[in-house]
């Protein structure tokens, strides 16, 4: 029984002793903690307090600079270590105990952060001279270029970083981005994969890629990646631009109207993306024959921005087309419903008569008919051209059409147009069996007709 007391009694004490122990250990631990705070927190102010009033008295105390700027500079507070390097920097030349390759850089790397750029380069390139196998120097000159949207310059110093520190971190991003900038699209796609690798939520880049591919001729491929970004904030209007103009060129028009579309609905568009978003909707309506709503895109943009492109002139001609449908159908139909509106034209032409069409014959900037017109008066054989361009028609197209009333040996020649002929086109039928009807007769014309 004795042994088992004095057992237990050890035991005791042992835990006694150690809980002691642990209680010191674990109250010095706290106490030397806070020391190291406060003497962190005390060391800074003794720097601070120190240099300045050093500074008061020898406002180019390079002891008092260099521990100040360095203290700043490993802050982050670029404001104030700035100031501290310029000067630093004027002073390296007079004395030794200043390093002009490691101030001017410094000097160079808080202009890069305060983004004043023109002062970065100046100190950057000069360190470049000092130090140009520094991995630090050529990051942020080539951070400066970037900055200056000088790209070209930007590509070889991010290389040069590069090589020298293959590990460090946020090259590759910024250099495939100044690859992308400078249009090296082909070459920048495998960096910008990379960087997307290491950051699959970077928008930029991928937004970047998607264009390069779709100048690289990969349009199928880029068009997903528009498409996964017509939501975002940030770059949805420029993806829904994209998207739009890829199925435009696909001839998806109702899928390009729906991207353009998609991309109006966003907030806070950039303005050139705006009307252009406008413009390119307009086209894809007045292509389905939606001509209201192209207008309205239309009257948008020239709210917006007066005088934009030829918005002008595109909302007094769908105006017209919008209150003429026969003219809409003279200008934007298919060719079959083109000819049967042209055969309805040749046949309400003379009145009180007679018309045999004999043949009808599609070309590609025009329609021919041939037919027979038979009055109480008199009998011919006409043709009648159709054109649907709204420009000029020329004398060279005057020429080729009385060579063909020539060879078919028709009596008389018809030639209409929307717009207007040369002045040349109309001396030359002058004297020739050729009449011309522009669009203010065309338009007489066409209203004189009802199709079912």
């Amino acid at each position: 029984m004795v042994p088992v007391i004095i057992a237990v009694i050890s035991c005791l004490s042992v835990i006694a002793v150690l809980s002691i122990v642990g209680g010191r250990r674990s109250g010095g631990g706290g106490s030397k903690g806070g020391r190291g705070r406060n003497s962190l927190q005390k060391n800074r102010a003794q720097i601070i307090r120190d240099c300045t009033k050093k500074l008061s008295h020898d406002p180019y105390n390079t002891q008092a600079l260099l521990p100040l700027a360095d203290l700043y500079f490993s802050e982050n507070l670029w404001d104030k270590a700035v100031t501290l390097y310029n000067t630093l920097v004027d002073l390296s030349a007079t004395h030794p105990d200043v390093d002009p390759a490691l101030v001017t850089l410094r000097h160079g790397i808080c202009c890069v952060k305060l983004k004043r750029i023109p002062e970065a380069l100046k100190s950057l390139v000069t360190a470049y001279k000092l130090k140009s196998d520094s991995f630090e120097v050529n990051f942020y000159l080539a951070q400066a270029c970037y900055a200056n949207n000088d790209f070209e310059k930007a590509i070889p110093c991010y290389r040069k970083a590069y090589a020298i520190n293959p590990e460090a971190s946020g090259i590759t991003e910024p250099l495939g981005m100044a690859m992308y900038k400078a249009k090296k699209y082909r070459d920048c796609l495998p960096v910008l994969r990379k960087a997307l690798n290491d950051d699959p939520q970077n928008k930029e880049c991928l937004f970047a890629m998607a264009d390069a591919m779709q100048e690289c001729g990969a349009g199928d491929k880029a068009l997903k990646v528009f498409v996964h970004l017509r939501p975002d904030p940030v770059y949805g209007p420029r993806s829904c631009l994209s998207a739009g103009i890829i199925h435009a060129r696909m001839g998806q028009n109702d899928l390009a109207a729906q991207d353009y579309e998609i991309g109006l609905k966003l907030k806070d568009i950039p303005t050139e993306t705006f009307l252009e978003l406008n413009y390119r909707l307009a086209q894809c309506y007045f292509s389905t024959n939606k001509i209201s709503q192209g207008l309205t895109c239309l009257t948008t943009i020239n709210n917006t921005v007066p005088n934009y492109k030829d918005v002008a002139s595109l909302i007094s001609r769908y105006k017209e087309l919008n209150q003429n449908t026969n003219l809409q159908l003279y200008l934007t139909s298919g060719t079959s419903d083109f000819v049967v509106l042209c055969r309805n034209l040749v046949s309400k032409y003379y009145a009180h008569s007679v018309v045999k069409i004999s043949d009808v014959e599609v070309q590609q900037d025009s329609v021919e008919i041939l037919c027979e017109v038979e009055t109480p008066k008199w009998e011919d054989i006409e043709l009648f051209r159709f054109y649907r361009t709204t420009g000029a028609v020329g004398e060279l197209f005057m020429r080729d059409f009385h060579a063909k009333l020539k060879d078919k040996k028709v009596d008389r020649g018809f030639c209409f147009t929307p717009g207007t002929f040369s002045e040349e086109a109309h001396k030359y039928v002058e004297g020739r069996p050729i009449d011309l009807v522009e669009k203010a007769q065309l338009m007489q014309l066409l209203k004189k007709i009802t199709l079912k």
